[in-house]
């Protein structure tokens, strides 16, 4: 069997214009993350990342503490993250639960956003939402589906994936043949940079570890340990 690592990107920039560009603490959290794969002599045979700034930058990252190794680097749309704004635009400001921000991607509270994404993603999940949006919930499983396809299909003996958090659990979700709210309920609980462990062949795939963060796992570098 194969080994693929799944890797969410680094810290993004929460609140700030470009929310899809690591931030610093993102881009320590991926050297990090890199070093620790050296330490453990983890040689990758295959990079396979979304289109996303934030998963370049974090495979950049990985890549420049692991010595920037020749390894194949592909890139796999489907592995990127939901447009979380264009479904709070499909709620409807307006619906938001009381006293979340409109702009819910600049809000000073963390804890009020991830109120109003996990709101959002429910209705999503259950075809609820009012307006129109990029894709449905369906079309969305379904393209996660299909890049994991993809994944397993190339094959390879040890691959890093990196992705957002939305794709990483729905790949759970599917390997576990769990319904629609333990994606949602995982999405919300996975750590930036974290890797879950998966084995796989050509037809199968089994989750070994679930958001893990070995690299983070020191008394000073708690404060690196983010979700958003």
């Amino acid at each position: 069997m194969a080994e693929l690592y799944l890797v969410r990107h680094g810290q993004a920039s929460f609140g700030a214009e470009n929310y899809d560009e690591l931030s610093p603490c993102g881009r320590t959290q991926s050297l990090w993350l890199g070093e620790y794969f050296a330490q453990a002599n983890l040689r990758f045979d295959r990079i396979v990342m979304g289109t996303m700034q934030r998963h370049r930058q974090t495979a950049d990252g990985i890549l420049a503490a692991l010595g920037d190794p020749q390894v194949e680097i592909a890139q796999n749309a489907g592995l990127n993250e939901y447009d979380f704004q264009a479904l709070f635009a499909a709620l409807g400001y307006e619906r938001l639960p009381a006293g979340l921000s409109a702009d819910m991607s600049a809000t000073s509270s963390k804890k009020d956003f991830y109120k109003g994404l996990r709101h959002v993603l429910q209705l999503w999940a259950d075809d609820r939402l009012p307006g129109r949006v990029p894709e449905t919930w369906r079309q969305f499983q379904e393209r996660v589906q299909r890049a994991r396809t993809d994944i397993q299909r190339a094959g390879g003996g040890r691959v890093l994936v990196v992705s957002s958090g939305g794709p990483i659990a729905v790949i759970a979700q599917q390997v576990l043949q769990a319904p629609a709210a333990t994606a949602i309920a995982l999405n919300l609980q996975i750590r930036n940079s974290s890797v879950c462990q998966y084995v796989f062949n050509h037809d199968a795939m089994s989750l070994v570890s679930f958001n893990s963060v070995p690299h983070l796992e020191h008394a000073g570098r708690r404060e690196f340990v983010t979700y958003g």
